[in-house]
């Protein structure tokens, strides 16, 4: 057990860095999607929403930095820097391990581009952003691939229902974007400036 420590430590990692990138792309597309009933009012505030999407992406990076650390302490299967962060340089499963790489070097960007979103274009920003589908595909692929553990009908179970979920709401999310633009509202009455004062002293004088 404790000559294989770091290559639990890695898998445990891997395990909870997988669900945490399925959580975020889930709750990213959510709020774009806004079907969450009562959301401006509590907890499910807009910024209180938002901050919890970034939690989560800083998380998935966080457990993806120990599953890379732990997969290089390891002496169970022998890897090294180059091995984790270029594609098809692992001699084990190499196909299997590249699709964990260019998901590390996925997550990496979106993480970086959304701390400097203020800095960028909205364009590029969206473009970046848009990287977290392939992200979640190849994420997943590796851990069916190369994971000790993808022979757990759970975790197969696990990533089936994720994968079904960001499915659903990319399709909710896209039909919301084909939908004709509803009608522009009413003009606002000139005097509504000099009405809403009104109103407010009328309702405080019935108090």
């Amino acid at each position: 057990m404790t000559g294989q420590l770091w290559w639990y430590v890695a898998r445990a990692a891997g395990i909870v860095s997988w669900a945490l990138v399925a959580i975020s792309v889930c709750w990213g597309l959510l709020l774009a999607g806004r079907p969450i009933p009562g959301r401006s009012v509590g907890w499910a505030r807009p910024h209180r929403l938002l901050d919890l999407h970034r939690y989560l992406g800083a998380l998935a990076v966080l457990f993806t930095g120990i599953h890379v650390g732990a997969l290089i302490a390891d002496s169970y299967v022998h890897f090294d820097v180059v091995d984790v962060l270029v594609p098809f340089a692992s001699s084990w499963r190499p196909g299997a391990v590249a699709w964990g790489v260019v998901a590390v070097w996925l997550l990496a960007a979106i993480e970086l581009t959304s701390l400097a979103k203020r800095l960028l274009p909205p364009r590029v920003w969206h473009a970046v952003h848009l990287a977290s589908y392939p992200l979640f595909a190849m994420a997943t692929t590796h851990g069916l691939t190369a994971g000790s553990d993808a022979v757990n009908p759970l975790l197969r179970l696990a990533m089936v229902a994720a994968g079904s979920a960001v499915v659903g709401l990319t399709v909710y999310r896209v039909g919301q974007l084909s939908r004709p633009a509803g009608p522009a509202p009413d003009r606002v009455p000139a005097d509504l400036p000099a009405r809403v004062p009104a109103d407010a002293e009328l309702e405080a004088a019935g108090r």
